[in-house]
C-alpha cells in the first residue's frame, strides 16, 4: 500500500505536550484509523518537537495539509527524520489493560517487541501491561516497541506515560 506523508515542526518541547497535540490534530482533522501521528525530537539551537503524519491516500494529505497550513503551520512533505515515535497508528484503540504480546502484534501496526536487558525474542503469551500508554518508535521499516520486565513476569512498555522528573524528590 502507499501512503504519503507530511510533517509540520511546532514550538512544543515536551513530549506530553507533543503527544496531545498529535491526538488533538488527529481528531480535528478526522484522520481514519490507518493514519499514523507521530513525533519528532528535533535538535538544534532550540531544541523541539516536529508531527507527522501518514495517511492511506493523496486526497486525504492535501485536505490535512491544507488545514494544517490554514492554522498557521509550515508543513513539509515526508518526515523528518526516520525514527518517529508513533502516538496514533492503526489498533492503538485496541491496547488498553493487559494483553498478550501476540493480542500486540496481531491487532496493532507494531512490527516487533523488544525486551530491554533480554537478548532473546518476547513470547507470544507474555502479557504486557499497557497504562493505555504505548508508544512504539520507527527503527528503519519497523515499527517497535521497546518493553521491559515488571512485577509478575509481565512487561511494561518502556515509556510511562507520568514519568518522575528529575530530582523531584529534592
Amino acid at each position: 500500500m502507499t501512503s504519503y506523508a507530511l510533517w509540520a515542526g511546532t514550538s512544543v518541547s515536551a513530549l506530553r505536550a507533543a503527544d496531545h497535540l498529535v491526538l488533538g490534530l488527529v481528531a480535528e482533522l478526522g484522520l481514519p484509523e490507518a493514519a499514523f501521528g507521530c513525533t519528532h525530537f528535533l535538535r538544534g539551537d532550540r531544541p523541539r518537537m516536529a508531527l507527522s503524519f501518514t495517511l492511506p491516500s493523496e486526497p486525504l494529505l492535501r485536505t490535512a495539509e491544507e488545514r494544517l497550513r490554514a492554522q498557521g503551520y509550515e508543513v513539509a512533505p515526508g518526515v523528518p527524520d526516520a525514527v518517529g515515535r508513533a502516538v496514533v497508528y492503526p489498533g492503538v484503540g485496541s491496547l488498553t489493560g493487559t494483553v498478550t504480546v501476540g493480542e500486540l502484534l496481531a491487532g496493532s501496526a507494531i512490527d516487533r517487541v523488544t525486551v530491554l536487558g533480554s537478548p532473546g525474542q518476547t513470547l507470544g503469551d507474555q502479557t504486557l501491561v499497557t497504562h493505555s500508554h504505548v508508544r512504539p518508535q520507527w527503527h528503519g521499516d519497523e515499527l517497535v516497541l521497546a518493553a521491559m520486565p515488571a512485577v509478575g513476569g509481565t512487561l511494561v512498555p518502556f515509556e510511562v506515560p507520568d514519568p518522575t522528573p528529575c530530582c523531584a524528590d529534592h
